[in-house]
């Protein structure tokens, strides 16, 4: 969400600075699920696009000003920073001053009280334990699903899990009942990794849904990323490809990356991250590609269509299998794309010198064009 609302307010024109309260903004993202070469993008991205960042620090006091009197503009905030860094807490707090605050530091449950009285475990952070059915680990007959559980507070894994539910105790009752509980729903109920609240992983997570971050380029992944694979002695391999390695990346949308990580002797796909325009949308592929076991070879073997983002798909295969090639690939690529820039801003700089004055005028066939 922070990230989401930097890049929102820097286009609008703010200036932005985001807090963290550890050293490294990319190894607080990484902490997500995130894989490292996407962290590293978005950070930059961020960067660049002028967003400020104050680490190591926490907001511990506001003093908001009153409304002008006048209806003029208000007063900024001034906000206290405290360093949590230990080798830094003899250094002194700084105030700071902003026009607006936005606290993006998580959120709490909303669950009623008396669920303590009745037996519900609670963790520390206030969601309701459930187990893989959803089912109050205390108390059987209680599910609960979406937010009141935890992480990952996404609609999509709500629905999945408010389905799953349902299902659980539609059998339940059918049980109750003396009615053959074997009978699924009229319709596929999605599985759910236990993965909910204080023990959720996010290594196990992302294998049942994609995740998708809506900052401005677009952030998505499922399935593991390589230091995930191997944290579970998986020996795993990675390939990426670069947008502007894709026709459609170099006439639309040039920066962002796609990289596949696979079984390093199967090559069965088990990740696929992203980071670019419609990675949110791209991802769904990869997904299927994952949850149908596909190898690179499958991926390689397929035909896409010209002009497509899924054409990062087969670059990124090919990638995995010759990491070598696919970075001189890469080098050159980029060596073009720089090129191509240069030319561009050398013709804007002709044109701006033998500028055309163009007058449009609807209610003729013909554009009257004249040259200064």
């Amino acid at each position: 969400v922070a990230l989401e609302y930097a890049k929102i307010f820097k286009n609008l024109g703010s200036e932005v600075t985001i807090v963290f309260r550890g050293a490294s903004p990319k190894k607080a993202l990484e902490k997500t699920g995130l894989d490292k070469d996407l962290t590293a993008a978005l950070v930059s991205d961020l960067r660049r696009s002028g967003v400020s960042f104050a680490k190591s620090s926490t907001c511990t006091d506001f003093q908001v000003p009153p409304p002008s009197t006048s209806g003029g503009k208000r007063r900024p905030l001034s906000i206290t920073l405290v360093p949590t860094d230990k080798d830094k807490q003899n250094q002194e707090a700084r105030i700071v001053k902003f026009d607006a605050y936005l606290a993006a530091v998580g959120r709490r449950p909303r669950v009623p009280d008396g669920l303590h009285s009745i037996g519900v475990e609670i963790d520390e952070y206030g969601n309701v334990q459930v187990d893989n059915d959803l089912s109050s680990a205390t108390c059987p007959r209680l599910f609960a699903a979406g937010d009141v559980i935890g992480r990952p507070f996404l609609a999509s894994t709500g629905v999945a899990q408010g389905l799953r539910a349902i299902d659980r105790i539609d059998k339940l009752l059918q049980l109750e009942a003396g009615v053959d509980a074997s009978a699924t729903m009229p319709f596929p109920v999605p599985a759910m990794a236990k993965a909910f609240g204080a023990t959720f992983d996010a290594g196990i997570a992302n294998q049942e849904y994609p995740v998708g971050v809506w900052t401005s380029p677009e952030v998505a992944w499922f399935g593991l990323s390589i230091n995930q694979a191997k944290s579970r002695n998986i020996p795993a391999i990675e390939g990426i490809a670069l947008y502007k390695e894709s026709l459609r990346g170099v006439v639309f949308s040039p920066d962002g990356l796609l990289k596949l990580v696979a079984h390093e002797n199967t090559h069965e796909i088990i990740g696929v991250h992203i980071v670019g325009t419609d990675a949110c949308e791209i991802i769904h592929y990869g997904m299927e590609l994952v949850r149908a076991k596909r190898t690179l070879s499958d991926v390689i073997e397929a035909t896409y269509s010209a002009v497509t983002f899924h054409e990062l798909y087969q670059i990124a295969a090919r990638a995995c299998l010759d990491q070598e090639g696919a970075r001189l690939r890469r080098r050159a690529a980029g060596a073009a794309w720089a090129a191509s820039q240069q030319e561009l801003r050398a013709d804007e700089l002709a044109w701006k010198d033998d500028s055309l004055s163009i007058l449009i005028d609807d209610s003729e066939p013909i554009v009257p064009v004249s040259r200064r």
